[in-house]
């Protein structure tokens, strides 16, 4: 495994630094700009921390991007960490008013009580290094919410713009999770709806990878909120994005 423990809290590491992979600038920050416009989805990810984090507690965002997620959760009373590799994405983190290191490396090992990563580890070459190094991280007992793209038959433009080495299927991500060291609780599919509309990006939608955000906007209100809805129903088996909770024996 690569270790970050002995990474400098003072540098500027790329993307590609957040486990100490190889370096590569983040080419993606126009589409995180983009889906600051869906609420809706925005708001879910949240309560799914919420739903199994008490107020006050401590937790990690790895891989805050622009604070979509730590901003709204700080403000709900949680004390908010963030893990951002890419120090323009981190000075916009810390102007905000957050706690922003580079890397997990910056951190003390077996301290973190819930560790929670939206859309980050498709991002990491080696993810079994990352994942081993989230479990260190992790205090005995603690909790990680691992939220990733699914089923590579959706890969596209897309991805390739981002710098996604991956998607996942379910199987895949419990078993790199559990050869970590964790107990996974809680596997499902999520945004079920979603499946379709990134096929259809996928053979219609943009060729150089960009979101365009009138049409996140009326997805995110029109259409995903049914999707959460057939979530229930489908979401043993197909959705946009893998969701996986997992425990570090205590």
């Amino acid at each position: 495994m690569v270790s970050t423990r002995d990474k400098d809290v003072n540098e500027s590491p790329s993307q590609g630094e957040i486990v100490g992979s190889e370096p590569a600038d983040y080419t993606g920050r126009d589409n995180l700009e983009v889906m600051l416009a869906a609420e809706n989805y925005n708001a879910w990810l949240c309560e799914l921390v919420s739903r199994r984090a008490s107020a006050g507690t401590g937790l990690l965002d790895f891989g805050a991007g622009t604070g979509t997620f730590a901003m709204r959760l700080a403000a709900q009373g949680y004390d908010v960490t963030c893990v951002e590799p890419d120090g323009i994405l981190r000075r916009t983190l810390v102007a905000g008013g957050l706690k922003a290191v580079p890397s997990l490396g910056s951190l003390e090992n077996a301290t973190a009580g819930f560790i929670y990563t939206f859309n980050v580890l498709e991002h990491i070459e080696d993810d079994v290094a990352a994942m081993a190094e989230l479990a260190g991280t992790l205090r005995p007992g603690g909790t990680l919410l691992v939220y990733v793209p699914a089923f590579m038959v959706l890969y596209s433009s897309m991805d390739e713009k981002v710098g996604h080495f991956r998607r996942y299927r379910l199987n895949e991500l419990k078993r790199k999770l559990r050869a970590s060291g964790l107990t996974v609780r809680y596997a499902r599919y999520g945004d079920s709806l979603g499946y379709f509309a990134t096929l259809a990006y996928k053979l219609l939608g943009s060729r150089d990878g960009s979101l365009n955000e009138a049409t996140i906007r009326l997805y995110d209100r029109v259409f995903f909120p049914m999707s959460r809805a057939l979530d229930l129903l489908l979401g043993r088996v197909i959705g946009k994005n893998a969701i996986v909770v997992a425990t570090k024996p205590g």
